[in-house]
């Protein structure tokens, strides 16, 4: 019986039956456990801060800056989307402008798809809850949806596409906002499945290479959908495909995507003239300017 079934059968939280299969796995401690996830807060926390704070620039002209543009632009006011997805989507970006600048940040699960999770988990806990109990137990809760989505298919978006970075991380994010907010696993599993499913085919074609265009966009679109997907299941909405299922679905339709589109830059967006002067100007040694 794997982690997420059993959490299931037993009605119980997942990020408990998360933390007893790690505590097992690693031969530690509860405590150590958790304080290891307080540990990785803190570097998530202080890469969301940093992107919003300081105008994040790389070397292409890809990056500038959108993170504490769009903070500092929402700050007093709500944004359409509401202050918690606000935040959310103010935070992934900056997390995610933090990787692309060669900050420190957490993989969840990957570099490519590390603003998700810290966006999703930091805007609830100051607008939602404030405990650090609360906030490791979302952790806690991504990261058995996350060892399921790894033993059962990939995180590669150069195996998959980016349905297995991006898609799995908004699943992972989704699953924990459910619990957060006080559902069950079996409604943290319906939330992770809508989420997976938005993704389905999804591919992986970083303008020239980095891990700039479009991945930090879609960090931010990952954290909308996350809380989407959660709200859906929480007022009883469920998916008519069972997440391992659609996890199955999204690995065979990711391994069936062209090389073209898993991670080698060479089609979707990748292929587009305004990437492609972008790859040109970078091979000359020159800034590139934004399009």
């Amino acid at each position: 019986m794997d982690l997420l079934e059993r959490a299931v059968k037993e009605r119980r939280p997942i990020h408990e039956v998360s933390l007893e299969h790690e505590c097992s796995a690693r031969g530690v401690s509860q405590a150590d456990v958790r304080a290891e996830m307080l540990r990785r807060a803190g570097v998530m926390r202080g890469a969301a801060m940093k992107g919003i704070s300081e105008a994040m620039k790389t070397r292409s002209g890809l990056v500038q800056g959108s993170a504490k543009k769009f903070f500092s632009a929402t700050e007093g006011r709500p944004t359409l989307t509401g202050r918690i997805v606000g935040k959310a989507i103010a935070y992934s970006l900056a997390v995610a402008e933090v990787n692309a600048s060669m900050g420190v940040i957490v993989a969840a699960p990957t570099a490519g798809s590390c603003g998700i999770l810290p966006g999703v988990m930091l805007a609830l806990n100051e607008e939602v809850d404030g405990s650090k109990d609360k906030l490791v137990n979302g952790l806690l809760t991504a990261s058995g949806v996350g060892m399921f989505i790894a033993e059962r298919a990939t995180f590669a978006a150069a195996v998959a596409g980016c349905g297995a970075e991006i898609g799995a991380s908004a699943s992972m994010a989704s699953a924990s906002i459910v619990e957060f907010c006080g559902g069950s696993a079996d409604e943290a599993l319906h939330a992770a499945a809508i989420s997976l499913k938005s993704y389905l085919g999804l591919v992986c074609d970083p303008v020239a290479g980095l891990v700039e265009v479009p991945c930090i966009k879609r960090n931010a679109i990952g954290a909308a959908n996350a809380f989407a997907a959660a709200d859906m299941a929480l007022n009883g909405i469920e998916s008519a495909i069972p997440f391992p299922q659609v996890v199955d679905a999204m690995y065979r339709i990711g391994r069936r995507l062209p090389p073209e589109l898993r991670e080698t830059s060479k089609g979707g967006l990748a292929a587009t003239p305004a990437a492609l002067r972008v790859r040109a100007l970078l091979s000359g040694g020159e800034e590139a300017v934004q399009s």
